[in-house]
């Protein structure tokens, strides 16, 4: 009989799909090849982003690309966010931790590239096959792209991939492909396959009025391009495209907002002529956001435009001076 385990990653991102197929492949190399494994998207909420205890009901339970959880119903954990880990409590519940099963690697670029130097490292898993899965995963989410206009123009079947995932990554879309790359397929066939092509194509020419959308409201002073997407119909935009527009940029912060909440998106320009001086994990826990340091978020209540509003102000206003 197959072992039950449930995998948490967070949905709606390339590196979160990318870490669960990664470390699927790491379980059964592990645990057994006889594994049923069911995939559960989360994503941060206002307030604060936690694992509900309601969703770790595997025989085995692991999280990856997600704020740690105490759950004593928790197996495996790995992530790479400076947030990863709140308060003393958190941290002290991970270092008392004698699985060694959970890692925590905040100078890593993405999870998925932690996961698989951790495989390799700890536990003698090959994972040559997804090779390409992972050299991907680190490049979007570390935003390793050689110049702005790579990560605009959306050539590679990879970044279309990225572009549909950001939209329809919930779990009846996203779990079928992860199971794909966890098992027998390869990152280029899975991001070719057609119905990821059917719903790529009307997103690029939404990205492109994206684009155009921007470039009308945004404005940039003493290095800070700001814009307010609010009202415009874009809750998510590729957040190159500021550094594309404005490559004399240091950093961006962004409004936007759907019908479950409002945010304020703050992010570094990783090809500014001028190191960048802040960490953007910690100004956004200021506010009960978090991320990494060079980019990160504030999640509040779709109804908190005004108070969105108000702390995007006094971001600019620190990432000015």
């Amino acid at each position: 009989m197959s072992k039950p385990v449930v995998i948490g990653y967070h949905g709606h991102c390339f590196d979160g799909m990318a870490s669960a197929a990664v470390l699927s492949r790491l379980l059964r190399h592990v645990e057994a090849n006889d594994l049923s494994i069911t995939y559960r998207g989360l994503d941060h909420q206002p307030g604060g982003s936690h694992v509900p205890e309601a969703i770790l009901i595997g025989e085995l339970n692991a999280v990856v690309d997600f704020r740690y959880t105490t759950s004593d119903k928790l197996g495996w954990w790995f992530d790479h966010h400076v947030s990863g880990v709140v308060g003393e409590l958190e941290r002290a519940h991970l270092a008392a931790d004698t699985s060694g099963h959970k890692f925590w690697g905040p100078s890593y670029g993405s999870c998925c590239k932690l996961i698989a130097d951790i495989a390799r490292q700890r536990f003698g898993c090959d994972l040559a096959e997804v090779a390409e899965l992972v050299h991907w995963a680190d490049i979007i989410d570390a935003a390793r792209f050689p110049n702005a206009t790579m990560a605009v123009e959306l050539k590679d079947p990879a970044l279309q991939l990225m572009t549909v995932i950001e939209v329809y990554g919930d779990d009846p879309f996203l779990a079928p492909r992860i199971t794909q790359l966890a098992h027998d397929k390869s990152l280029s066939e899975v991001a070719s396959e057609a119905k990821v092509q059917k719903l790529f194509a009307p997103l690029f020419e939404q990205h492109q009025r994206t684009c155009d959308a921007i470039k009308a409201r945004a404005s940039l002073e003493d290095g800070v391009v700001s814009f307010d997407l609010i009202g415009s119909g874009d809750d998510r935009y590729n957040k190159f495209i500021p550094y594309w527009l404005y490559p004399e940029s240091r950093y961006c912060v962004a409004l936007t907002a759907s019908k479950t909440r409002s945010k304020v998106s703050v992010g570094s320009n990783p090809w500014a002529r001028v190191p960048r001086s802040h960490n953007i994990a910690e100004l956004c826990a200021r506010y009960g956001g978090g991320g990494h340091e060079v980019v990160g978020a504030i999640s509040l209540q779709a109804d908190q435009i005004e108070r969105a509003r108000a702390i995007a102000r006094e971001i600019v206003v620190t990432l000015q001076s």
